[in-house]
């Protein structure tokens, strides 16, 4: 999978149904993708938060990308305060942004690394997280190719994607390789958010912001359906 930053829950929800979970670090950042950046709530409605990036090429992979030299964390975590002082979940959930924001290394791919871990942690996931360079295959390979490359190298009879994977994946190239391909599909999740019409699939921060730590466990754990 791609890295993100801060993710919705279904991202979450795919790392605790697996065994391992293999995050790239050697893929292409997208511009409009959601590497760098993901949705919180604001005056009851979605709004973006970023990590701004130093100046690169287009080429460039995702371990290649730096954070700006330029960025404050502070203003992060203010918007985050901003957006969220008064939710229910809010002194539980800032240590876990603070020791986020606040970390010093400025590789992106470093830094949302360190990002995902600390979630995991704070989520009480014990999925083991390869970095998909350490995997002996050929990096050369993409899309499906690389993903087959990468279940044969870990020994996986069994390979997990998102729904959205529907369309470019194969099963039956899959059970060629003795593979069994399976998606997840994140089941619709509905909370209180001062008292506003509900926004969903914002970043896995609104769930935490919102929701007792138990619930949001729970939902990680149990809330999809696969097929």
């Amino acid at each position: 999978m791609q890295p993100y930053f801060l993710p919705y829950i279904g991202y979450f929800q795919l790392i605790g149904a697996v065994d391992e979970f293999v995050v790239y670090d050697n893929i292409k950042y997208t511009k409009k993708g959601w590497i760098n950046r993901n949705r919180l709530l604001q005056d009851g409605a979605d709004a973006t938060f970023t990590l701004p990036l130093k100046a690169g090429s287009d080429a460039c992979d995702v371990v290649e990308r730096e954070i700006a030299a330029t960025w404050d964390p502070g203003k992060l975590l203010n918007q985050f305060r901003g957006a969220y002082r008064a939710a229910p979940r809010f002194d539980e959930v800032m240590p876990l942004l603070e020791r986020i924001a606040r970390h010093a290394e400025r590789n992106l791919f470093g830094f949302l690394h360190h990002a995902l871990v600390e979630t995991c942690a704070h989520l009480g996931l014990a999925t083991r997280i390869r970095v998909s360079s350490e995997v002996d295959i050929d990096h050369a390979l993409k899309g499906q190719d690389k993903v087959l490359a990468l279940c044969g190298a870990l020994g996986a009879d069994t390979y997990l994607n998102p729904i959205g994977g529907v369309e470019l994946y194969a099963r039956e190239a899959f059970a060629a390789r003795g593979v069994t391909l399976r998606f997840l599909r994140s089941r619709p999740l509905e909370y209180p958010q001062f008292g506003k019409p509900f926004v969903p699939w914002l970043s896995i921060v609104d769930v935490l912001m919102f929701n007792d730590l138990a619930t949001v466990r729970a939902h990680v754990r149990d809330h999809y359906d696969l097929s």
